[in-house]
């Protein structure tokens, strides 16, 4: 089997993108999108992407892990899947579209950024030395210093699959503060199994993190990934943070066909 696929990256968090309006794709060999996704003899991606048919949206979204196997939200992919419905009709500058967690709203800003609407936040775990949450996908937060020279691989693998996670296990986000506004992270993913250069919905659940702990006052934050910069913006009342929005770059790289 061929079929035609697009490249999208995210602040460098990257997307093997298929139009499966159709619905031809064979999403449920986990093993064929694992080789799509592998970067010796594939595509090589984080993640790949299928942008289907929806009766009650613009399209629908689904997204698999580089281990072949379906995941929760992704918040550069929805960015970036946003683009290519841009860029094959589906949508102009406005979007509304079904991912696994729900439905999202989301708009192609006139520099090629995305600005993503996340759902509400309200469930927050301050514990010992780490924050955990969902922003669409299970995010351990930690701080650290010396960020750029911290194990980030090895110590993201150990809490990933230890306790309280296990089997689910959780993504993993090691932080460094700047200053009240900025903040860089380094972020293990599960399913990629491997640090990545961006995450969405860790960059988000960072920004959450800072302003839940009092480490900053702020509601709208900078966060430096190692692919480039996000912001996240929110409204809180001390509990619920509403109105959470990822703003980053969403940017085509190449096209082709995989057999």
């Amino acid at each position: 089997m061929k079929f035609s696929f697009h490249k999208y990256q995210g602040t460098g968090n990257d997307f093997v993108m298929i139009d499966d309006r159709v619905r031809n794709f064979p999403a449920r060999d986990h093993s064929f999108i694992e080789r799509c996704c592998d970067r010796r003899f594939g595509i090589g991606a984080d993640g790949l992407i299928l942008l289907q048919q929806s009766s009650t949206a613009d399209f629908k979204m689904v997204y698999f892990n580089a281990d072949g196997r379906e995941s929760t939200l992704c918040g550069n992919g929805a960015r970036c899947a946003v683009a290519f419905a841009a860029s094959l009709g589906i949508i102009t500058t406005k979007a509304r579209f079904e991912a696994i967690d729900g439905e999202h709203t989301a708009v192609l800003e006139a520099d090629c950024s995305v600005s993503l609407r996340m759902h509400n936040v309200e469930a927050i775990n301050c514990a010992e030395g780490y924050t955990f949450l969902d922003t669409g996908s299970p995010h351990h937060v930690e701080m650290v210093e010396q960020l750029a020279q911290f194990p980030v691989k090895e110590k993201g693998r150990l809490i990933r699959q230890g306790a309280p996670y296990f089997e689910a296990g959780s993504n993993v986000n090691f932080v460094e503060k700047l200053n009240d506004t900025h903040f860089a992270i380094r972020t293990y993913e599960r399913g990629v199994e491997d640090e990545t250069l961006s995450c969405g919905t860790g960059a988000t659940a960072v920004a959450i993190a800072m302003h839940k702990r009092g480490l900053t006052p702020a509601n709208q934050m900078t966060i430096e990934v190692q692919g480039g910069s996000l912001e996240v913006s929110f409204s809180t009342d001390g509990t619920k943070y509403t109105s959470i929005y990822l703003k980053g770059p969403a940017k085509y790289v190449f096209a082709g066909e995989f057999e």
